[in-house]
């Protein structure tokens, strides 16, 4: 069985999630100001965190899913969570993150995205990653822009968020593209 991967960055080390981490998890997620912009249910459910870290597991073995722990390099304190969802078929994947409140501001998802993004063109030949964020967290597109993402539309109305229809702004990312920004060949 192939175990998930480590990335290391300057800040950071990515690794996967143990079940040790399930308090902080459900903590740092659980806040109000990251769950009004992700789909990540608030209150969060007893367990909840458990049981996602659980699945982790056999997603990576199926090759559908990915899951990062991010965590300071020094130290190793949780602060957020990066994943990368992969369609093998079409041969692309959807970026998704959080960052804990106190975490904020400081380029820590930047930081992560472009490892992330790097690890999916490099190990699962991807042609294509999209990621995207509701219209009302401009804060997140930014860190999109950041990783060379290039804004592709809004689809108006696309989901339910606590019963209020929510605009979703979709970037995207071609594998030439991150190679002209990184310079692999």
């Amino acid at each position: 069985m192939p175990t998930q991967p480590t990335l290391t960055t300057e800040r950071l080390v990515l690794r996967p999630f143990a079940l040790d981490d399930a308090d902080v998890v459900q903590r740092l997620a659980g806040a109000y100001e990251v769950a009004l912009n992700t789909s990540i249910p608030h209150p969060y459910p007893e367990g909840g965190a458990a049981a996602w870290i659980g699945g982790h597991q056999l997603r990576f073995d199926q090759g559908e899913e990915v899951h990062f722990a991010v965590t300071l390099r020094q130290g190793g304190q949780l602060i957020g969570a990066m994943g990368l969802t992969v369609e093998a078929f079409h041969r692309r994947g959807t970026l998704g993150y959080w960052i804990g409140v106190p975490y904020w501001g400081q380029g820590y998802a930047t930081e992560a995205g472009r490892a992330v993004v790097a690890y999916g063109f490099r190990e699962h030949s991807l042609l294509r990653i999209m990621a995207t964020h509701y219209a009302r967290n401009p804060a997140s597109g930014r860190v999109m822009q950041k990783l060379g993402m290039t804004r592709e539309g809004c689809m108006r109305r696309h989901v339910l968020r606590w019963g209020e229809p929510q605009d979703l702004v979709l970037y995207g990312i071609l594998r030439e593209e991150w190679q002209a920004l990184s310079g692999v060949a």
